[in-house]
Formats: C-alpha cells, structure tokens, sequence
C-alpha cells in the first residue's frame, strides 16, 4: 500500500476516534419510557442545563418513537428556538400531571420562539407532526413523566 494512501487512511482513524467521545456525548442522556394513551414513547431526558441548552442540536435523525424530554426545576413559560437544529420538530408543552397545554411545529434551523401558553416545568419534542399523526392533541396525557424535585 502506498505510503500516502497509508497516511490518509491513519488520518481517517484518528479523526473518527477523536470524533466518537462527540457522538457519544450525544446520546449519553439518561432515558424514560413514557406513553401517550396506546402510543409507548422512548424518550432521553434533558433535565440539567448543559443537557437542555444542546437539546437535539446537530441530530441528523431521531427514530420515529423517540423524542426528548426536558425537565426544568421551576415552572415558568420556558420558550425553546432550533438553533443548530436540523430536525424539523412538534414540542409539547406538558403540565405538572402529564395534560398537554398545547403543541407547537418547529421548522429547523429558526430561530423564532416556541412557548408554552401557561408555566410548565416539562417539554416533550418530537420528530414533525407525531403528535398530529396520533389524534394527540391539548389536554391529552402523556405517563411516565419523572418525579419532579
């Protein structure tokens, strides 16, 4: 083999293992599995800054039953944006006893804000249109949310 071709394909090695702690990174977030009536939902959960700050940020894909959940300590009218975010997305906005307060379809890559029309301490985001595709619509329950501190 050539030396050159040798060469490049040790450069290739490298990048990729000093890519994968990144990739890993990812998805090392903690899951949940939750429900929405007969629909078991498989979702990792965002519950501390650095994990909600990078969300689903840079994801190329997410299964068709997965999603993320966002867990906040206080309740507040937290807004979400899809900077960086190449998934176009449906976000609902949960109440402290699962009932959606409503739903919101984020296009990716804006940056205009998707808020919840009360305080919510939970948000549930989704590939487009999952929501819609279910019949699943404000005042549904979502189960299995986590404890909230």
């Amino acid at each position: 083999m050539p030396s050159v071709l040798k060469t490049s394909l040790a450069a290739c090695a490298l990048a990729l293992t000093a890519l994968a702690p990144l990739a890993h990174a990812q998805s090392a977030l903690p899951t949940i599995n939750l429900n929405a009536g007969m629909y078991a939902i498989h979702a990792e959960v965002a519950d501390n800054p650095a994990a909600r700050e990078r969300g689903l940020m840079y994801r190329q894909n997410m299964p068709a039953n997965a999603g993320m959940l966002f867990v906040f300590e206080d309740k507040a009218g937290h807004c979400f944006w899809m900077k960086n975010t190449n998934l176009p997305l449906s976000i609902a906005f949960l109440a402290d006893d699962g009932s959606i307060v409503n739903i919101e379809d984020m296009a990716p890559q804006t940056e205009d804000n998707h808020c919840p029309r009360a305080a919510v301490r939970y948000a549930l985001e989704m590939n487009k249109g999952w929501f819609a595709q279910k019949g699943i619509k404000p005042g549904a329950k979502i189960g299995g949310l986590p404890a909230l501190k």
